[in-house]
């Protein structure tokens, strides 16, 4: 399946999601379940987004974007970070409103049983987002994961303390407990706001470079030396280039076959990157 239809799946699933997350809110009356189901609304937001840029970044490279679309998939997975940062404040707002003047609690029971199937279909979704986040290099459908993984881990929470409230009868547990899930969001949200603008920022790609080296350590006959390394990620492709020091005696066809026989060794191994090989000659001892 490609990644444009598990992205409609996952739009779709979160409108789902949604709805069994304000039946529980209505079932309980819980802050925190309510704080549950307003992550929702954002999980919608963030898998539209998605779904949007998934489409935009398999369009073929244009005139006006010569290296691709897949840039969007890194501003998606931004703004889905930023998302999971405002759903935590919605999430604090309310816990703060309840605190004082707290609310008695409906039927848990019933309620926390809908919210089980709803955060057992987002662990499943999450969990198949991510495999085929690792498999085509998206960064979108990898925010996404990170996003659903972030609900599926408030829940829990959310679970747990109810049932503490239920047995205990102290309601204030439900204020506490938004106020826990909000600080699980807001790390959430910032750890992939900042992996998200460092790619933005065309930060060094240090595992490739090291896959480049290998290669090119096996050939280090052909040539004298090469440094200047720079790489730098555009959605799942990398784009590096080099320069490469060879004797003065060859002629321009060798040096140009020889950084063909280099390139193509390194696409054999790593496919998704495209190395730009500058040539100049040695100083001659």
């Amino acid at each position: 399946m490609d990644k444009t239809k598990i992205a409609f799946i996952a739009f779709v699933t979160a409108i789902l999601i949604f709805g069994l997350k304000l039946i529980a809110y209505f079932i309980s009356n819980s802050v925190a379940l309510l704080s549950d189901a307003l992550e929702s609304i954002v999980n919608i937001t963030a898998s539209g987004l998605m779904f949007f840029s998934v489409c935009i970044s398999d369009r073929a490279p244009d005139s006006n974007h010569e290296y691709g679309h897949q840039k969007i998939e890194d501003i998606s997975s931004m703004l889905e970070g930023i998302l999971i940062l405002a759903a935590a404040i919605l999430i604090i707002i309310t816990a703060v409103e309840r605190l004082f003047e707290p609310m008695e609690l409906f039927k848990l029971d019933l309620a926390i049983g809908v919210s089980i199937l709803a955060t057992s279909i987002n662990a499943g979704l999450s969990w198949y987002l991510l495999k085929t986040s690792k498999e085509c290099g998206s960064t979108a459908l990898e925010g996404d994961a990170k996003h659903l993984f972030s609900d599926v881990i408030s829940s829990l929470v959310v679970w747990i303390g109810l049932f503490v409230a239920q047995i205990s009868g102290w309601e204030f547990v439900d204020s506490i407990l938004a106020f826990l899930v909000a600080v699980l969001i807001i790390r959430i949200g910032v750890g992939l706001c900042i992996k998200s603008s460092n790619r933005l920022m065309d930060q060094s790609c240090k595992e490739e470079e090291k896959k480049i080296m290998d290669v090119l350590q096996r050939h280090t006959f052909n040539f004298i030396d090469f440094h200047d390394l720079k790489t730098r990620r555009y959605g799942n492709q990398i784009f590096a280039e080099l320069h490469l020091s060879v004797h003065g005696s060859l002629s321009v066809k060798e040096a140009h076959d020889l950084t063909d026989h280099l390139e193509e060794e390194l696409i054999k191994d790593q496919p998704t990157i495209h190395l730009m090989i500058h040539v100049e000659p040695a100083l001659e001892q």
